[in-house]
């Protein structure tokens, strides 16, 4: 089964990035189809973001980050009112790791482990 988890640290603080809505979507012929989504907890990951049991096929999803409802709850201007990670699956037995790396004016990600 493919398993996606995410993690999303506050560069700036030096700390996980609590409170951050996440919506995962994929792609399909009509466009985006919503699968799963939450809120990071204390240490900044969304526990239980699909099911064990679902399987992920080959294709394009999207991590939707809400950083302004982040940086209002931490009374700060962003410059990013949002944050979308596009990324492609094998469809394989394969965890993919979505990080984010989050300032109130720059953002990085990476495939992690």
């Amino acid at each position: 089964m493919s398993q996606i988890t995410t993690h999303v640290l506050d560069t700036t603080r030096g700390l996980p990035a609590q409170g951050l809505p996440i919506t995962l979507y994929t792609q399909t012929n009509d466009g985006w189809q919503q699968l799963a989504s939450g809120v990071t907890n204390v240490d900044g990951r969304i526990t239980g973001l699909l099911a064990d049991e679902v399987v992920l096929a080959a294709g394009v999803y999207r991590m939707h980050f809400g950083t302004s409802t982040y940086f209002k709850a931490n009374n700060e201007n962003g410059f990013y009112p949002y944050v979308d990670i596009v990324f492609e699956l094998d469809g394989g037995n394969s965890h993919y790791h979505i990080p984010l790396l989050l300032t109130a004016f720059g953002y990085a990600t990476y495939r992690g482990s």
